[in-house]
Formats: structure tokens, C-alpha cells, sequence
């Protein structure tokens, strides 16, 4: 079995501590409100965010998805990086065991944020 990774990063005018808790932190409850056609809810269904917690999105009826579920293997608050693997759904299909991502942001020097993410 092979390994793929991808990385990508972006920058945002909005700072890291900012980024870092909507679109990790709270992003059960922003997500969905963003998203409404296509995430139907994101809930703890273990833990309650902390390492070790397991979150399931579930997409809206009509979707090519049901559901996924993402495990949180690392949550760093002071250095704003979340390490989380998508560990069940139908959008692994039969070929994939798992994905693992890891998400990090940093200060830029105009007040923003650069977001550096890798998955595998």
C-alpha cells in the first residue's frame, strides 16, 4: 500500500488565534451554519474535543455522502496546530484506511495568517 501526501497553504488576512478557533475549535458549530446545503450537523459522538475526541459531520439528504468521522490526535492551542485523521465514512471508499491531516497556523507580518496543511 502507498503513501500519498499533498500539501497546500494559503494566506488570510485574519490572525492565526482567530483562524485557529473557528476553523478548529468551534468548527462544529460554524461549519454547518457556513454550509447549510451540504453539512446536515457536526457533532462529538466521543470526547469533547480534547486529543483523543471522534467527530462525525453527517451531510444533508441528497448528498453523494452520508457521513465521516475525524479523530483528534493532536491539538496544540498555543502554537495553533491540529494534528486529526478521517477515520470512517463513505468518502474513504474501499481503497483507504484512513487519511491523516495536519493543519498549522502562523502569523504573517501584515496582522494574518499563513495556513499550512498536509494530508496523507
Amino acid at each position: 500500500m502507498g503513501v500519498t501526501s499533498i500539501a497546500q497553504e494559503f494566506s488570510a488576512p485574519v490572525a492565526p488565534t482567530k483562524m485557529f478557533k473557528a476553523l478548529i475549535l468551534d468548527s462544529h458549530n460554524l461549519v454547518p451554519k457556513l454550509m447549510p446545503h451540504s453539512i446536515k450537523s457536526i457533532e462529538f459522538i466521543e470526547g469533547n474535543g480534547d486529543v483523543g475526541s471522534i467527530k462525525q459531520t453527517n451531510f444533508t439528504d441528497g448528498s453523494h455522502f452520508k457521513y465521516l468521522k475525524h479523530r483528534i490526535d493532536a491539538l496544540d492551542k498555543e502554537n495553533f496546530l491540529c494534528k486529526y485523521s478521517l477515520i470512517e465514512g463513505d468518502v474513504l471508499g474501499h481503497n483507504l484506511e484512513l487519511i491523516a491531516y495536519e493543519v498549522k497556523f502562523e502569523a504573517s507580518g501584515d496582522g494574518g495568517c499563513i495556513c499550512r496543511m498536509t494530508s496523507e
